[in-house]
């Protein structure tokens, strides 16, 4: 949701505000020692919409540090992905953000 603060009257900043109906759900794919880069990347260009770079990107964090919330949004969303993921035999969890 755009929201525009006023914090002076010289000043109005435009920004995103997270609220906690808006995404309350992360996708989390974790590391493995089976599936190539250019396997994870093509799942998540096809499954969560990526684009090559973003996918890219996720795929780095997932190998160096373990894990990476690749997607936001609400449960019956980011389960659906998830089934996708661990059918391409990619481990996925959905969880809960905490704020």
């Amino acid at each position: 949701m755009k929201t525009k603060e006023h914090i002076s009257p010289y000043v109005d900043i435009d920004f995103d505000v997270l609220e906690e109906h808006d995404s309350p759900f992360q996708l989390i794919v974790w590391n493995d020692d089976v599936n190539s880069f250019d396997w994870v990347i093509d799942t998540l260009i096809k499954v969560c919409g990526h684009e090559p770079e973003q996918a890219e990107q996720c795929t780095l964090l997932i190998h160096f540090k373990g894990k990476c919330s690749v997607k936001n949004g609400g449960y019956d969303t980011l389960k659906s992905m998830k089934e996708a993921i661990i059918d391409r035999g990619i481990k996925a969890t959905v969880e809960e953000m905490a704020y």
